[in-house]
């Protein structure tokens, strides 16, 4: 008798609280990738309040690769700097990992009943579009928290007075500058850059575990879910950056620097050629990498867990019934 599947219901819950965990314990190096990613974006020189009181320009802190980055913030702006926007991310991460994750085998099987099975590489496309999909409409309903995120990870004590005191005060203020439609800001390259990511960690995690499985290399337990979820994150990681990069620098930008997505990836380009879209690259994937391995053990954990309890509920219960 085949094991029983999880509901769409667990599938929510344990990838929401899954992707919240991995966020809690990777959050630094998430705050390192966002601060390399927009270093010298703009003027060189930062003028903020400190800088008019002194009437001269202050120079801007620089960081240098991912561990000098995080010791950079901890010591101008304290520990608590590296998790700025934690707030923010966790609620990203109840809202977008939830529908990406959760809906993931269930909208697979719709293309796969939908999609004639004679189309060539029929398995990997209707996963593709399933991670596509998922991803893409996960983002539509996560933006304001992505948007919330990004502003107060960026922002930095060390160039004059914070923006933002925290989540909710962000959003109250970007609402005020920009209106409702400010909290969208860069939904266009976001959902691009999801709907690509979500395909690549879903779909690689998916076709690598099964061939780890099939091929008898390890059964389906920890070990092959972390050999899985860290070539995933290496590939997403390769596949993404470039729009991650470009997702970042808009979504941080201060209106009217950017007509748009492009005009920001061109802007980019003229700055610092192809290499400009790899910043950030290491700690993008160190963080990528790393919250896969975390994520997905977590996931499959808890839904591991959640199952056997139910089946020990329904054991008991039956025992009830009999006795």
């Amino acid at each position: 008798m085949p094991a029983e599947q999880p509901t769409i219901g667990v599938k929510f819950v344990c990838a929401g609280t899954a992707a919240c965990m991995a966020d809690m314990i990777t959050f630094p190096l998430d705050t390192a990738k966002v601060r390399l990613q927009i270093q010298g974006e703009g003027n060189k020189k930062i003028t903020g309040s400190i800088s008019k009181s002194i009437n001269k320009p202050v120079t801007e802190v620089r960081y240098k690769g991912v561990f000098g980055t995080i010791s950079t913030i901890a010591r101008v702006e304290g520990p608590r700097a590296l998790y700025n926007g934690v707030s923010a991310g966790l609620q990203r991460q109840m809202c977008f990992a939830s529908i990406r994750l959760g809906l993931y085998d269930s909208v697979r099987g719709f293309y796969q009943t939908t999609i004639s099975s004679d189309l060539p590489g029929f398995n990997v496309v209707t996963r593709i579009l399933a991670g596509m999909t998922t991803g893409a409409t996960a983002i539509l309903f996560a933006q304001p928290t992505d948007v919330v995120k990004v502003r107060l990870q960026a922002q930095n004590k060390a160039g004059g007075a914070k923006r933002y005191s925290g989540a909710f005060d962000a959003y109250k203020k970007i609402v005020k500058a920009d209106g409702v439609r400010g909290l969208w800001r860069g939904t266009l390259p976001n959902i691009a850059r999801n709907a690509v990511i979500n395909s690549a960690e879903l779909v690689v995690y998916d076709l690598t575990k099964e061939t780890i499985i099939k091929r008898r290399i390890l059964p389906d337990s920890l070990p092959c879910h972390f050999a899985s979820a860290i070539f995933a994150g290496f590939v997403a990681t390769c596949v993404a950056s470039p729009i991650d990069v470009v997702k970042t620098r808009f979504m941080n930008s201060n209106p009217g620097l950017y007509s748009g997505a492009i005009d920001c990836a061109a802007k980019m380009f003229k700055e610092g050629g192809i290499k400009s879209f790899y910043k950030g690259f290491i700690p993008s994937f160190m963080r990528l990498g790393s919250w896969n391995v975390f994520m997905f053990i977590f996931y499959e954990q808890l839904k591991k867990r959640v199952m056997e309890h139910k089946k020990q509920q329904r054991i008991q219960h039956q025992r009830t019934q009999f006795a």
